[in-house]
Protein backbone atom coordinates (compact mmCIF):
# COMPACT_ATOMS: atom_id res chain seq x y z
CA UNK A 1 0.00 0.00 0.00
CA UNK A 2 2.89 2.53 1.01
CA UNK A 3 4.56 1.92 -2.64
CA UNK A 4 1.20 2.36 -4.17
CA UNK A 5 0.75 5.50 -2.70
CA UNK A 6 4.42 6.69 -2.92
CA UNK A 7 3.98 5.89 -6.54
CA UNK A 8 0.60 7.71 -6.69
CA UNK A 9 2.54 11.20 -5.28
CA UNK A 10 5.56 10.73 -7.99
CA UNK A 11 3.16 10.93 -11.02
CA UNK A 12 1.09 13.45 -9.39
CA UNK A 13 3.77 15.95 -8.41
CA UNK A 14 4.98 14.64 -12.59
CA UNK A 15 1.51 16.12 -13.47
CA UNK A 16 1.97 18.98 -11.40
CA UNK A 17 5.88 19.85 -12.49
CA UNK A 18 4.74 19.51 -16.33
CA UNK A 19 1.51 22.20 -15.79
CA UNK A 20 3.39 24.66 -14.00
CA UNK A 21 6.55 23.90 -17.14
CA UNK A 22 3.74 24.46 -19.24
CA UNK A 23 2.45 27.36 -17.69
CA UNK A 24 5.57 29.33 -17.22
CA UNK A 25 7.22 28.63 -20.56
CA UNK A 26 4.39 30.13 -22.74
CA UNK A 27 4.47 33.40 -21.01
CA UNK A 28 0.71 32.60 -19.19
CA UNK A 29 1.78 34.61 -16.09
CA UNK A 30 3.07 37.46 -17.90
CA UNK A 31 1.41 40.51 -17.32
CA UNK A 32 0.24 42.13 -20.72
CA UNK A 33 0.34 46.09 -19.93
CA UNK A 34 -0.88 48.26 -23.33
CA UNK A 35 1.34 50.66 -24.54
CA UNK A 36 0.22 54.37 -24.52
CA UNK A 37 2.65 55.65 -26.42
CA UNK A 38 1.43 54.24 -30.13
CA UNK A 39 -2.10 55.01 -31.68
CA UNK A 40 -3.72 53.18 -34.27
CA UNK A 41 -3.93 55.37 -37.46
CA UNK A 42 -5.69 53.02 -40.16
CA UNK A 43 -6.64 49.87 -40.31
CA UNK A 44 -6.52 48.30 -43.98
CA UNK A 45 -9.39 45.75 -44.15
CA UNK A 46 -7.16 42.48 -44.89
CA UNK A 47 -8.07 39.21 -43.18
CA UNK A 48 -5.10 37.14 -42.66
CA UNK A 49 -2.45 39.45 -43.09
CA UNK A 50 0.57 37.06 -41.63
CA UNK A 51 3.49 38.26 -43.30
CA UNK A 52 4.92 41.43 -45.01
CA UNK A 53 7.84 42.94 -46.66
CA UNK A 54 8.85 46.47 -47.78
CA UNK A 55 11.38 47.58 -50.34
CA UNK A 56 12.67 50.62 -48.84
CA UNK A 57 14.45 51.61 -52.35
CA UNK A 58 11.65 51.73 -53.97
CA UNK A 59 8.65 52.34 -51.46
CA UNK A 60 6.22 49.76 -51.70
CA UNK A 61 5.26 47.02 -49.89
CA UNK A 62 4.08 43.11 -50.39
CA UNK A 63 1.28 41.70 -48.10
CA UNK A 64 0.51 37.62 -47.98
CA UNK A 65 -2.86 37.70 -46.61
CA UNK A 66 -4.83 33.89 -46.06
CA UNK A 67 -8.24 34.13 -44.10
CA UNK A 68 -6.75 31.42 -41.71
CA UNK A 69 -10.01 31.82 -39.86
CA UNK A 70 -12.68 30.95 -42.22
CA UNK A 71 -10.78 27.70 -43.25
CA UNK A 72 -10.64 27.14 -39.66
CA UNK A 73 -14.20 27.48 -39.58
CA UNK A 74 -15.10 25.19 -42.49
CA UNK A 75 -15.56 28.59 -44.98
CA UNK A 76 -12.11 28.41 -47.28
CA UNK A 77 -11.37 31.05 -49.42
CA UNK A 78 -8.41 32.16 -51.65
CA UNK A 79 -5.61 33.83 -50.14
CA UNK A 80 -3.78 37.06 -51.85
CA UNK A 81 -0.54 38.62 -52.18
CA UNK A 82 -1.21 42.41 -52.22
CA UNK A 83 1.10 45.33 -53.76
CA UNK A 84 0.42 48.56 -51.20
CA UNK A 85 2.23 52.07 -52.68
CA UNK A 86 3.87 53.09 -49.02
CA UNK A 87 3.99 56.27 -50.18
CA UNK A 88 0.62 57.39 -50.60
CA UNK A 89 -1.38 57.98 -47.20
CA UNK A 90 -4.38 56.35 -48.62
CA UNK A 91 -3.80 52.89 -47.07
CA UNK A 92 -5.07 51.29 -50.50
CA UNK A 93 -3.77 47.69 -51.29
CA UNK A 94 -3.89 46.18 -54.86
CA UNK A 95 -4.52 42.48 -55.51
CA UNK A 96 -1.62 41.46 -57.78
CA UNK A 97 -1.63 37.32 -57.60
CA UNK A 98 -4.08 35.71 -59.57
CA UNK A 99 -5.42 32.24 -60.51
CA UNK A 100 -2.74 29.86 -61.61
CA UNK A 101 -4.25 26.76 -61.71
CA UNK A 102 -3.68 25.53 -57.87
CA UNK A 103 -5.10 26.43 -54.37
CA UNK A 104 -3.26 29.58 -53.35
CA UNK A 105 -2.79 30.05 -49.60
CA UNK A 106 0.01 32.28 -49.03
CA UNK A 107 1.90 32.41 -45.63
CA UNK A 108 5.28 33.06 -45.14
CA UNK A 109 6.81 35.49 -47.89
CA UNK A 110 10.35 36.54 -49.18
CA UNK A 111 11.50 39.77 -51.56
CA UNK A 112 14.84 39.57 -53.13
CA UNK A 113 15.38 42.35 -55.48
CA UNK A 114 17.41 41.19 -58.79
CA UNK A 115 17.87 44.65 -60.76
CA UNK A 116 16.92 48.12 -60.84
CA UNK A 117 13.69 46.80 -62.95
CA UNK A 118 11.81 44.11 -61.21
CA UNK A 119 12.16 41.49 -57.80
CA UNK A 120 11.63 37.84 -56.77
CA UNK A 121 9.21 36.53 -54.40
CA UNK A 122 8.87 33.15 -53.13
CA UNK A 123 5.94 32.39 -51.36
CA UNK A 124 5.01 29.46 -48.86
CA UNK A 125 2.05 27.49 -50.06
CA UNK A 126 -0.93 25.50 -47.68
CA UNK A 127 -2.35 23.95 -50.58
CA UNK A 128 -3.29 19.61 -50.39
CA UNK A 129 0.36 19.39 -50.57
CA UNK A 130 2.56 22.49 -49.05
CA UNK A 131 5.07 23.91 -51.61
CA UNK A 132 7.20 27.37 -52.02
CA UNK A 133 6.04 29.28 -55.38
CA UNK A 134 8.26 31.80 -57.10
CA UNK A 135 7.18 34.62 -58.46
CA UNK A 136 8.86 38.15 -60.88
CA UNK A 137 7.19 41.24 -59.69
CA UNK A 138 7.65 44.16 -62.44
CA UNK A 139 6.24 47.08 -60.88
CA UNK A 140 3.05 46.02 -59.17
CA UNK A 141 2.58 43.19 -62.14
CA UNK A 142 3.22 39.88 -60.69
CA UNK A 143 4.38 37.03 -63.19
CA UNK A 144 4.26 33.27 -61.67
CA UNK A 145 7.66 31.41 -62.50
CA UNK A 146 7.92 28.16 -60.70
CA UNK A 147 6.75 25.88 -57.70
CA UNK A 148 8.97 23.97 -55.73
CA UNK A 149 7.36 20.61 -53.70
CA UNK A 150 9.34 17.92 -51.62
CA UNK A 151 9.03 15.50 -48.76
CA UNK A 152 11.26 18.05 -46.65
CA UNK A 153 8.69 20.29 -46.67
CA UNK A 154 6.71 18.85 -43.61
CA UNK A 155 5.06 22.02 -42.43
CA UNK A 156 6.98 24.94 -44.07
CA UNK A 157 5.81 28.34 -42.26
CA UNK A 158 8.63 30.97 -43.67
CA UNK A 159 11.46 31.28 -46.91
CA UNK A 160 13.85 33.28 -47.27
CA UNK A 161 16.11 33.76 -50.93
CA UNK A 162 19.85 33.43 -50.56
CA UNK A 163 20.02 34.73 -54.22
CA UNK A 164 18.26 34.24 -57.52
CA UNK A 165 19.00 29.96 -57.16
CA UNK A 166 18.94 28.53 -54.05
CA UNK A 167 16.54 29.89 -50.50
CA UNK A 168 15.87 28.55 -46.93
CA UNK A 169 12.78 27.81 -45.18
CA UNK A 170 11.90 26.67 -41.66
CA UNK A 171 9.39 23.44 -41.42
CA UNK A 172 7.54 24.43 -37.84
CA UNK A 173 7.26 20.63 -36.78
CA UNK A 174 9.52 17.83 -37.15
CA UNK A 175 6.29 15.76 -36.64
CA UNK A 176 3.09 14.78 -38.78
CA UNK A 177 1.50 12.49 -35.97
CA UNK A 178 -1.03 14.60 -33.57
CA UNK A 179 1.16 13.06 -30.66
CA UNK A 180 4.39 13.82 -32.00
CA UNK A 181 2.79 17.81 -32.63
CA UNK A 182 1.40 17.88 -28.77
CA UNK A 183 4.54 16.59 -27.56
CA UNK A 184 6.60 19.79 -29.73
CA UNK A 185 3.99 22.34 -28.47
CA UNK A 186 3.82 21.61 -24.70
CA UNK A 187 6.24 19.57 -23.90
CA UNK A 188 8.97 21.62 -26.05
CA UNK A 189 10.28 19.25 -27.77
CA UNK A 190 13.05 20.79 -30.49
CA UNK A 191 11.85 18.47 -33.52
CA UNK A 192 11.65 21.39 -36.78
CA UNK A 193 14.12 22.54 -38.85
CA UNK A 194 15.61 24.43 -41.59
CA UNK A 195 15.94 23.32 -45.25
CA UNK A 196 18.35 24.63 -47.83
CA UNK A 197 17.79 24.74 -51.11
CA UNK A 198 20.25 24.97 -54.05
CA UNK A 199 18.94 22.38 -56.76
CA UNK A 200 18.93 19.73 -53.99
CA UNK A 201 17.39 20.14 -50.56
CA UNK A 202 19.02 19.31 -47.43
CA UNK A 203 19.14 20.01 -43.81
CA UNK A 204 20.97 22.32 -42.64
CA UNK A 205 19.90 22.84 -38.91
CA UNK A 206 17.84 21.01 -36.90
CA UNK A 207 16.42 20.64 -33.10
CA UNK A 208 14.94 23.95 -32.81
CA UNK A 209 11.68 24.61 -30.70
CA UNK A 210 9.42 25.69 -33.22
CA UNK A 211 10.91 27.32 -36.39
CA UNK A 212 9.28 29.77 -37.44
CA UNK A 213 10.01 33.02 -39.41
CA UNK A 214 13.71 33.31 -40.98
CA UNK A 215 15.42 35.92 -42.97
CA UNK A 216 19.49 36.92 -43.79
CA UNK A 217 21.08 39.29 -41.99
CA UNK A 218 21.56 43.02 -43.57
CA UNK A 219 25.42 41.96 -44.41
CA UNK A 220 24.24 38.49 -46.06
CA UNK A 221 26.57 36.37 -43.42
CA UNK A 222 23.69 35.14 -40.98
CA UNK A 223 20.61 33.02 -40.79
CA UNK A 224 18.41 34.28 -38.34
CA UNK A 225 15.58 31.86 -36.89
CA UNK A 226 12.93 32.48 -34.52
CA UNK A 227 12.31 29.96 -32.08
CA UNK A 228 9.25 31.25 -30.15
CA UNK A 229 8.50 28.27 -28.33
CA UNK A 230 11.71 29.22 -26.37
CA UNK A 231 11.49 32.82 -26.82
CA UNK A 232 14.80 32.67 -28.38
CA UNK A 233 16.16 34.45 -31.56
CA UNK A 234 18.44 32.08 -32.84
CA UNK A 235 21.55 32.99 -34.95
CA UNK A 236 23.41 30.85 -38.12
CA UNK A 237 26.60 31.85 -39.79
CA UNK A 238 26.34 30.67 -43.30
CA UNK A 239 29.40 28.65 -44.70
CA UNK A 240 30.18 28.69 -48.25
CA UNK A 241 28.06 25.74 -49.29
CA UNK A 242 25.24 27.05 -47.66
CA UNK A 243 25.35 24.87 -44.42
CA UNK A 244 24.39 26.59 -41.74
CA UNK A 245 26.51 26.41 -38.17
CA UNK A 246 24.69 27.95 -35.21
CA UNK A 247 26.47 30.76 -33.60
CA UNK A 248 24.53 31.67 -30.50
CA UNK A 249 20.53 32.56 -29.34
CA UNK A 250 19.02 35.61 -27.99
CA UNK A 251 16.42 35.50 -25.28
CA UNK A 252 13.50 37.73 -26.27
CA UNK A 253 11.43 37.07 -23.68
CA UNK A 254 8.42 36.62 -26.28
CA UNK A 255 7.31 34.08 -28.57
CA UNK A 256 8.43 35.93 -32.16
CA UNK A 257 7.07 35.16 -34.93
CA UNK A 258 8.14 36.59 -38.39
CA UNK A 259 11.64 38.93 -38.91
CA UNK A 260 11.63 41.68 -41.02
CA UNK A 261 14.79 43.94 -41.38
CA UNK A 262 14.95 47.92 -41.80
CA UNK A 263 17.27 50.10 -44.07
CA UNK A 264 19.83 50.05 -40.96
CA UNK A 265 19.33 45.58 -40.76
CA UNK A 266 17.43 46.29 -37.33
CA UNK A 267 15.35 43.49 -37.07
CA UNK A 268 11.68 44.22 -36.05
CA UNK A 269 9.47 41.11 -34.84
CA UNK A 270 5.75 40.68 -34.36
CA UNK A 271 5.10 38.43 -31.48
CA UNK A 272 3.01 36.45 -28.74
CA UNK A 273 3.60 36.87 -25.98
CA UNK A 274 1.28 34.35 -24.23
CA UNK A 275 1.45 30.96 -26.36
CA UNK A 276 -1.63 29.77 -24.35
CA UNK A 277 -3.65 32.70 -25.03
CA UNK A 278 -2.51 32.62 -28.62
CA UNK A 279 -3.39 28.69 -29.42
CA UNK A 280 -6.73 29.18 -27.74
CA UNK A 281 -7.19 32.00 -29.94
CA UNK A 282 -6.04 30.15 -33.23
CA UNK A 283 -8.07 26.74 -32.63
CA UNK A 284 -11.53 29.68 -32.31
CA UNK A 285 -11.80 29.32 -28.43
CA UNK A 286 -11.25 32.36 -27.58
CA UNK A 287 -11.81 36.16 -29.07
CA UNK A 288 -8.19 37.93 -28.82
CA UNK A 289 -4.92 37.17 -28.35
CA UNK A 290 -2.08 39.77 -26.79
CA UNK A 291 0.05 40.97 -29.03
CA UNK A 292 3.72 42.33 -28.93
CA UNK A 293 6.46 44.38 -31.45
CA UNK A 294 10.08 43.92 -30.36
CA UNK A 295 13.03 45.49 -32.24
CA UNK A 296 16.84 43.84 -32.12
CA UNK A 297 19.27 46.36 -32.87
CA UNK A 298 23.25 45.66 -33.46
CA UNK A 299 22.24 41.62 -32.27
CA UNK A 300 21.92 41.91 -28.99
CA UNK A 301 19.62 44.96 -27.91
CA UNK A 302 16.14 44.14 -27.39
CA UNK A 303 13.32 46.69 -26.69
CA UNK A 304 9.63 45.56 -26.36
CA UNK A 305 8.45 48.92 -27.94
CA UNK A 306 4.14 47.84 -28.32
CA UNK A 307 2.47 45.52 -25.92
CA UNK A 308 -1.70 45.19 -26.51
CA UNK A 309 -3.57 42.46 -24.56
CA UNK A 310 -5.66 42.00 -28.08
CA UNK A 311 -8.62 44.64 -28.05
CA UNK A 312 -6.24 46.77 -30.26
CA UNK A 313 -4.85 44.08 -32.47
CA UNK A 314 -4.70 40.15 -31.56
CA UNK A 315 -1.80 37.98 -32.52
CA UNK A 316 0.66 40.54 -34.02
CA UNK A 317 3.03 38.20 -36.13
CA UNK A 318 4.59 40.55 -38.15
CA UNK A 319 5.57 44.44 -38.00
CA UNK A 320 7.57 46.63 -40.47
CA UNK A 321 8.71 50.30 -39.91
CA UNK A 322 8.23 53.04 -42.78
CA UNK A 323 9.31 56.60 -41.66
CA UNK A 324 7.41 57.75 -38.69
CA UNK A 325 4.50 54.59 -39.02
CA UNK A 326 4.22 50.73 -38.01
CA UNK A 327 2.84 48.26 -39.94
CA UNK A 328 1.70 45.12 -38.41
CA UNK A 329 0.46 41.95 -39.65
CA UNK A 330 -1.98 39.41 -37.67
CA UNK A 331 -2.47 35.85 -37.88
CA UNK A 332 -6.12 35.95 -38.24
CA UNK A 333 -7.87 39.20 -37.71
CA UNK A 334 -9.86 41.17 -39.88
CA UNK A 335 -7.29 44.36 -40.12
CA UNK A 336 -3.50 44.97 -40.89
CA UNK A 337 -3.02 47.46 -38.39
CA UNK A 338 -0.47 51.07 -39.11
CA UNK A 339 0.35 52.72 -35.71
CA UNK A 340 1.83 55.98 -35.32
CA UNK A 341 4.32 57.09 -32.16
CA UNK A 342 2.02 59.57 -29.98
Amino acid sequence: MKKFLLTLLVIILLILAFVLYTFTSTGYFREINNTKSYEVIAEIPLKGAEDLTISYSDGFMIISQDDRAGRRDGSPSQGALYFLDLDSAKFQPKIISGDYGFPFYPHGISMLKLDSAYYQLLVVNHAKQHSIVKFELFGDSLVYIATYRDPSMISPNDVVARDEESFYFTNDHGYTSKLGRLAEDYLGIGASNVIYYDGKYREVANGINYANGINISENRSEVLVASPRRFMLQYYSIQEDGSLEHNRDLNVNSGIDNIELDENGNLWMGSHPSLLAFAAYAAGKKDIAPSEIIKVTDGVVVESLYENDGTAMSASSVVAPYGDLLFVGTVMDNVLVVLKKK
